[in-house]
């Protein structure tokens, strides 16, 4: 059997179904393996433990491109080629991030106490993401694998990886939707701070959630790495 080329990490509250759009879109679909991410490690442990042996081209989408990128920085002889969509390498400020820490905490506490469907209910309706027909296809329901991702794999929960950019000597695409402006800023910076070696993709007619809204334009960037 032939080994899996790309190895794709979901983003916050998802799981590997997230990836199906760009699995059929992608012509050799069975070369690409949709991963779950890990519910009890930490953050870079969770990188750690999803190399397992495995190396390719590797890619995430937001809560999965900081993963990635960990993993990217953390094992580099694992990762052919990195990409990284609507992603956010950290929150550089310290204070920034404690409050982000603590937002993320009572929103923890919050999902536990009302369950996945409350907490899809006030996700969901975020502006982000309250124009997509099939949002809450392809999540998790588990309110604890849920409230663990908040504590510990929120961007409050590990230290910024900016400063860390320019270790990364693979390929690298960074993707970000056009109507996305905080994200289209962060990943322009991410790439200028990477160099030469990196390749800025901003995806017309597309917001943040990228996977449902323009998988064949992933699936194009992915095969292009």
């Amino acid at each position: 059997m032939t080994e899996p080329r790309y190895f794709l990490v979901p983003g916050f509250s998802q799981a590997a179904g997230a990836w199906e759009g760009v699995l059929a879109a992608l012509p050799e679909g069975g070369l690409a393996h949709a991963l779950e991410i890990p519910a009890e490690e930490g953050f870079v442990q969770t990188a750690h433990a999803l190399v397992n042996g495995r190396a390719g081209v590797w890619g995430g989408y937001s809560l999965g491109g900081r993963i990635a990128l960990q993993l990217a920085l953390d094992c580099p002889g694992r990762v052919d080629g990195l990409v990284l969509i609507s992603t956010n390498p950290g929150i550089e400020d310290p204070n920034l991030r404690s409050v982000r820490r603590a937002t993320d905490d009572e929103l923890a506490r919050w999902v536990e106490s009302n369950g996945v469907e409350a907490f899809l209910d006030r996700w969901l309706a975020q502006p982000l993401f309250s124009h997509l027909e099939h949002a809450r296809l392809n999540r998790l329901d588990s309110a604890e694998a849920i409230a663990h991702q908040l504590r510990t794999l929120g961007q409050g929960a590990h230290e910024p990886l900016w400063d860390r950019l320019h270790e990364l000597a693979m390929p690298v695409a960074v993707v970000a939707g056009d109507h996305d402006e905080k994200y289209t800023a962060i990943a322009r910076r991410a790439a200028a701070t990477i160099g030469s070696n990196a390749r800025l993709h901003i995806v017309p007619d597309a917001g943040h959630a990228l996977l449902q809204e323009a998988p064949s334009a992933v699936a194009d960037i992915l095969q292009g790495i």
